[in-house]
């Protein structure tokens, strides 16, 4: 019950986003949901060992590069879904801390 909570938050925080951010185009809430599973797939397959790899940047960057990291991520996810599209490197590094803080935000308060 806990991963669907956490799939449903991250859905409202990428629909969330994609209706503040004009690069982002999303087709529906149900794009959300659909981004938000293939996200977390993908961050669970090789997530963890792109933050093992590039530990020294993170530590040096006091963890700002996961940002860079996500971005990453959401990117991949951008090219797995076609109802999905991200307009851009930086549309997509602040489309990801935006994620991350909405979120995060959205636990906090839940």
């Amino acid at each position: 019950m806990h991963i669907l909570w956490n799939l449903l938050l991250m859905s409202i925080a990428v629909f969330l986003v994609a209706e503040f951010l004009p690069n982002i185009r999303l087709k529906n809430f149900g794009t959300a949901i659909i981004v938000a599973v293939v996200y977390s797939v993908i961050n669970f397959s090789i997530g963890w060992l792109l933050v093992f790899l590039s530990f020294p940047l993170i530590f040096i960057t006091l963890g700002l590069f996961k940002f860079v990291i996500n971005a990453f991520l959401l990117w991949l996810t951008d090219q797995f879904i076609e109802d999905f599209e991200i307009k851009g490197f930086g549309t997509t590094l602040l489309a990801a801390f935006l994620i991350t803080i909405f979120s995060s935000f959205f636990r906090w308060i839940l």
